[in-house]
Parts: C-alpha cells; structure tokens; sequence
C-alpha cells in the first residue's frame, strides 16, 4: 500500500497518523468466515488487526485457515426461529472437552439450553 517493504515501522505509523489511519491489534483467540454454501474458514489463534481510515474499518487476519464443515442450510416452511439455527461444531467440542462428555451429549446438552454455553456445561456436570 506505501510501498514501503523495508520501512522503519515508526515512520510508517507516523505516516499513518498523518493520513488519519489508525491501527489496533484486536486480542481475538478463532475468527469463522461462514460461507454461503454452510462451509466454514476457521482461523485459531490468529493475528488481527483493526485499521480504521476515516470511519472506513478494514480487519486484517494473519493466520493458518482451516476448512470445517457447517450445518447446511435449513430448508423450512416455518420462519427459521433460533431452534432452527445449528449447533456451532466449536460449541459442541468446548462442552464435550469441558465435561467429559461425548459429542451427541454435548450437543443434545446445547440444543436443550438454546445453545448456551454455560448453561450446556452445568445440565451435564
């Protein structure tokens, strides 16, 4: 973007300021890029990076992606209430790993508590 490959980073920042562009790391543990076809991109334990250039925020993620399979889409005549809404596989693998439990109890244990977390985790210990 400045062109400047071995640029001294405080004079980039400066630069940056100059131009009204400000820069923050965002303490972020996974970030999940949901696609249209119910796939999902998975980043754990990425660097992101908030820039905000005069009321315009980009993010910026650095990180290994990895591909994780999501609940299709569901097709309904009813009007797609939350208890449509599938179980997040990270949830169910957080309650699982939490408690001991399997991944069909995990997730029966989610889908009971409407997928609250907290909740899930306390019904199974």
């Amino acid at each position: 973007m400045f062109g400047g490959g071995g640029m001294n980073p405080r004079k980039m920042k400066q630069m940056m300021e100059q131009m009204g562009i400000d820069v923050d790391e965002i303490d972020a543990t996974e970030v999940v890029i949901k696609r249209a076809d119910g796939n999902e991109i998975v980043f754990s334990d990425p660097d992101v990076t908030k820039m905000d250039a005069r009321g315009q925020e980009t993010y910026q993620i650095i990180g290994e992606p990895s591909e994780r399979e999501g609940a299709a889409e569901v097709e309904s005549g009813d009007d797609g209430g939350a208890a449509d809404e599938a179980i997040p596989q990270g949830d169910v693998d957080i309650v699982a790993q939490r408690t001991g439990a399997s991944e069909d109890e995990a997730r029966e244990a989610l889908e009971a508590t409407d997928g609250d977390l907290a909740a899930a985790i306390d019904q199974l210990e």
